[in-house]
């Protein structure tokens, strides 16, 4: 592995994806501080505080959900696959909208219950109110 790829990165520089080993592009579309791939999402426990690069974990972050605020400003919630610890980033304009979506509805494709339970609840509810 070269130096390069060992060093953490800094906003300005690009990197090699951790996860998926392909190059991302330094700073770029709508974020300050680079530090997910726009391919696969993932990031790296680097920072304590956005952009200071100071945290001593290093390892890689899974993307594990979105999170919206306000009526557009997405972000992905990452957690540090050793230490546990989540962060939010802000999405980038160049991440991947398909691995975004994916992230995003990925919930509903893993229900805690079966869809069925849903309407048969329904057709209870409104045979109990003397609707059909």
């Amino acid at each position: 592995m070269s130096r390069q790829q060992e060093s953490s990165p800094t906003h300005s520089e690009g990197f090699v994806c951790i996860q998926c080993g392909r190059p991302v592009p330094p700073t770029q579309n709508g974020t300050a501080h680079r530090n997910h791939c726009p391919h696969c999402l993932t990031s790296r426990h680097v920072d304590i505080r956005p952009g200071d690069r100071r945290a001593g974990c290093r390892s890689s972050m899974s993307p594990i959900a979105v999170s919206v605020t306000g009526k557009t400003e997405w972000s992905i919630i990452h957690r540090c696959d050793r230490c546990g610890i989540m962060k939010s980033n802000r999405i980038a304009g160049d991440d991947d909208e398909a691995v975004l979506l994916a992230l995003a509805v990925g919930p509903l494709s893993r229900l805690p219950f079966p869809v069925e339970s849903i309407s048969q609840s329904k057709r209870a509810s409104e045979r109990g109110r003397g609707g059909v």
